[in-house]
């Protein structure tokens, strides 16, 4: 019983608490702030969910930001996430706060029930640099306007960050995985548009 007390709370849990206690606007600073020792792991997990939600064209650079931030403090070894001012203060009315986390949380509840301690294969604070260096490069791919090209690096963060909150070494090498798959294929989609394009150029000389 005690080790269930001191179990932390599910992401899902801080996330629905952050939305039932928001204020009339949520700035990303906010976010930051009320996800404490947590932020990195979370701040994941949130932004990359946010990604996998469709949104208007261009979101993706706007939400993908954030990433990017987090992920490079992650690769550096910093303690504390930070956002620059530009980011923090970005801000959703609380009503789109809202709505964002009812459609993220059900299914990162349903993600949890299958994700437990298991087979971590960093010591002490490694897993952090080593998700933070794969966020990173997955969260460039995120901001590139390539269609659809965001879902698939957006969900492996999203994995990945999970995986660091519950040291789960077998959804840390599904995300990997993942991530692998999503380079792959926006690999392939600017290497077809490339040629494409060549093609068409060459036609039309």
């Amino acid at each position: 019983a005690p080790a269930q007390r001191r179990r932390p709370r599910r992401l899902s849990q801080v996330f629905s608490e952050l939305a039932r206690d928001a204020g009339e606007r949520v700035t990303m600073g906010d976010i930051r702030d009320a996800l404490g020792d947590r932020s990195f792991a979370a701040l994941l997990v949130l932004f990359g969910a946010f990604n996998l939600i469709p949104l208007p064209p261009g979101a993706s650079a706007v939400l993908g930001l954030p990433l990017l931030v987090v992920a490079a403090q992650m690769t550096w070894g910093s303690r504390r996430a930070w956002l620059p001012r530009f980011i923090a203060d970005k801000s959703l009315s609380a009503e789109q706060f809202r709505s964002l986390i009812d459609r993220v949380v059900p299914h990162l509840t349903r993600l949890e029930q299958y994700i437990r301690p298991r087979y971590w294969p960093f010591w002490r604070r490694q897993g952090d640099r080593v998700i933070g260096l794969i966020s990173l490069l997955l969260a460039i791919i995120v901001t590139l306007p390539i269609p659809l090209g965001n879902w698939l690096p957006a969900f492996a963060i999203t994995l990945l960050g999970l995986a660091l909150t519950e040291r789960d070494g077998l959804l840390f090498g599904i995300g990997s995985i993942v991530g692998v798959a999503s380079v792959a294929v926006v690999t392939f989609v600017i290497g077809a548009a490339g040629a494409a394009t060549q093609a068409v150029l060459g036609w039309l000389i």
